[in-house]
């Protein structure tokens, strides 16, 4: 029996600047009416979670909401950026605020399986910290890894591990760095993932690398205009449905909400400031 999941990203949710609550509230509605087996939002799930709590709280209710079975994985405006990112305002990730992220929505990596396939959600602002919970997560990735048996893996993580190719050099913040990057292909050792699903760009796109399909899922909220963010992929809100199938076959898709408008951030200047 098909495996559905529907991919929610980049949600920014917040009660005392709730512009990006109404989409989530459509999305909801598409998604109760659609009936996935699971909800995955992959990070950036608050506006601003890094440093208030309050929107942590607000993101968890509005999901609680949904009545559907739902994982989380954090973004960097939940719990701080990755130590070596540049920074944009947020700050990078520490033991407060991961505390903070995981009073709210638990354990911030994890596995699950479902027939033919292992489910392994990562912390992408842990890879390459100092906290020692980077060494845990790694320890755990190995562990999930090693007894992956006849399982095909899907990969969830918040940002995307590049553009193009794995041996890109460049920091921008827009993707996991060369480093960390490195360290987290070297633990899946031999295994290649069937697929790997992030967010955190804002933009829907599918492409191939190493025989790895890599898809990207757009934001619940706005997208970013290219003055600011190059045009990668589509730049519409939605969400991302996967369907998994006991056998190792998969597909991704787009899923467009009728009536779910495509803000701009930059017509939300109170939200990150103007942009």
């Amino acid at each position: 029996m098909t495996f559905r999941i529907a991919q929610i990203s980049d949600t920014h949710l917040s009660d005392d600047k709730p512009f990006f609550v109404d989409n989530f509230v459509r999305i909801g509605e598409a998604l109760r009416a659609s009936g996935p087996d699971l909800v995955l939002n992959t990070g950036d799930i608050s506006l601003d979670g890094a440093s208030n709590d309050s929107d942590l709280a607000t993101a968890r209710v509005l999901h609680d909401g949904l009545g559907l079975p739902t994982r989380f994985l954090p973004g960097n405006h939940d719990l701080g950026d990755s130590q070596d990112s540049p920074a944009h305002g947020e700050g990078a990730i520490d033991t407060v605020r991961r505390a903070r992220y995981l009073s709210h929505f638990g354990a911030d990596w994890w596995t699950l399986d479902i027939p033919g396939w292992r489910l392994l959600g990562i912390n992408a602002q842990l890879l390459g910290s100092n906290l020692d919970a980077a060494e845990h997560q790694e320890d755990d990735i190995a562990t999930a890894i090693a007894s992956l048996g006849r399982r095909r893996l899907a990969l969830f993580i918040h940002k995307p591990l590049f553009d193009q190719t794995a041996d890109e050099q460049a920091i921008t913040g827009r993707f996991i760095n060369p480093v960390p990057r490195r360290l987290l292909l070297m633990s899946l050792g031999s295994t290649v993932p069937a697929f790997v699903a992030c967010g955190h760009v804002h933009q829907y796109r599918e492409t191939w690398s190493a025989g790895v399909r890599h898809v990207w899922g757009t934001s619940t909220a706005f997208v970013i205009p290219d003055t600011r963010q190059p045009r990668y992929g589509v730049k519409e809100v939605g969400y991302v449905e996967h369907l998994l199938e006991p056998d190792g076959r998969h597909e991704s898709r787009l899923v467009r909400v009728p009536g779910v408008p495509t803000l701009d951030i930059a017509e939300f200047p109170a939200a990150y400031g103007p942009v």
